[in-house]
């Protein structure tokens, strides 16, 4: 004797949704009274005078149909009429021909294949409605820091898995070089890329892209979390060096201190999570002649000559710093490149006097520091380079008086002449 099919268990499915996240309810019951129509629409052929009512609080769900009243033998099609002797004996005794009885339809009563076509139905949709919940969330976090814990290893890929079990792929092109990961391993990433072909999420996660960095900083520097110190830009050589530009909002807060921390407390679980991949941290400027100098440290530069339309930079240095500026296999220079958006070229200053030339920060007792500063901005980082600048340039693109000019210059032309 065959078993029974039981009653389609409403409450479990139900729960089944409930347990779903960013499924809202409305669309919860939306769905659930669909796969009811799109079975009783093949069992009787529509489902246009069906009305399907979901009860999710409780669990359940109760179907009407909605048949014409026709004369007794006249019955063409039972599932839109009904005689009407059977109406009034389905409790509505005062119906006439021509009007409307609703009758309640249990949808347990038609047997095992009906039923088991409901779950087919329930399964695929709510599959779907997973899939897309899944690639909207997602979607909307690309960029954003997420952990995830190794469950699978291949030769260019890692499986990761979330907290909600969603899977993460972290390519081997994505990985910073030295990473090596065990099964059971927490790891970090930004989400990179999301697509959802052929309804099929697909959640890429990096750690060698810029985001990443930026990521870490935010959540080891409160000042930039909570919004005080801006982040500039970012350049990055996975898992050699990187340089970042910052900015503070507030004149009270070293942006660059900050993001060090006191002995570097703060920069150095960056640098763990890298790989030891080298930071340095710069503040940022507007003026494009000062960030390159800064972006080239430790360099330091005597002159620089901008070329603002090209984006290009003429970058003259003492010889012994021109190795410092170009850097090991030349990512020094490359990442200052990166960084200020400059292509920079670097030359040795041949100067006969160079050997006794001074910086001007030396003369800080005797020229104000902020003349200093609107000196160096225009590339004039040493007294020669202002001395062998002509005097009107240095009026109109340093922005100083005449005499504040003349001041620096008998200044700086007397030490050399004192020597």
């Amino acid at each position: 004797m065959a078993k029974k099919e039981e009653a389609p268990n409403m409450v479990e499915r139900f729960a089944e949704f409930k347990e779903l996240k960013n499924i809202d309810k409305t669309t919860m019951i939306s769905v659930l009274e669909e796969s009811f129509r799109n079975v009783l629409a093949k069992m009787f052929g529509t489902d246009e005078n069906l009305d399907v009512i979901m009860n999710p609080d409780k669990g359940d769900v109760q179907i009407f149909q909605n048949l014409e009243v026709v004369p007794d033998g006249e019955v063409k099609d039972p599932n839109l009429e009904i005689s009407l002797s059977d109406a009034r004996a389905d409790g509505d005794p005062d119906v006439e021909i021509g009007e409307e009885h609703t009758k309640e339809i249990f949808f347990e009563k038609f047997g095992r294949r009906a039923i088991l076509n409901l779950r087919q139905t329930l399964q695929s949709k709510i599959l779907d409605l997973q899939k897309e919940a899944v690639y909207t969330k997602f979607k909307e976090l690309e960029g954003e820091l997420v952990t995830g814990e190794v469950y699978q290893t291949w030769s260019k890929e890692t499986l990761l898995l979330d907290d909600e079990k969603n899977e993460l792929l972290l390519p081997k092109s994505e990985s910073i070089p030295g990473d090596y990961f065990r099964k059971g391993e927490m790891v970090r990433a930004v989400i990179a890329n999301v697509d959802n072909k052929n309804n099929n999420p697909k959640i890429t996660v990096s750690r060698t892209n810029e985001a990443f960095l930026r990521r870490l900083f935010e959540l080891e520097v409160p000042e930039i979390h909570d919004g005080l110190i801006n982040i500039r830009a970012v350049a990055r050589i996975p898992g050699e060096r990187a340089k970042i530009a910052v900015e503070s909002y507030d004149d009270r807060i070293d942006p660059v201190g900050a993001c060090v921390g006191v002995k570097g407390s703060r920069i150095h679980g960056i640098v763990r999570e890298l790989r030891n991949e080298n930071i340095d941290v710069v503040s940022y400027t507007s003026n494009p002649s000062l960030f390159i100098q800064r972006a080239l440290s430790p360099a330091k530069i005597s002159s620089i000559h901008l070329d603002e339309e090209e984006k290009k930079a003429e970058v003259f240095l003492h010889p012994e710093e021109v190795s410092l500026a170009i850097g090991k296999g030349g990512m020094n220079i490359k990442l200052a490149s990166m960084l200020t958006g400059y292509v920079i070229d670097v030359y040795r200053d041949t100067q006969d006097s160079y050997d006794e030339d001074i910086y001007l920060d030396e003369f800080k007792d005797e020229i104000d520091g902020w003349v200093i500063e609107a000196l160096k901005n225009i590339g004039c980082v040493t007294a020669k380079n202002v001395i062998n600048t002509p005097r009107q340039t240095l009026i109109d693109k340093a922005d100083l008086e005449e005499d504040t000019v003349d001041q620096v210059l008998e200044i700086l032309k007397a030490e050399f002449d004192q020597e």
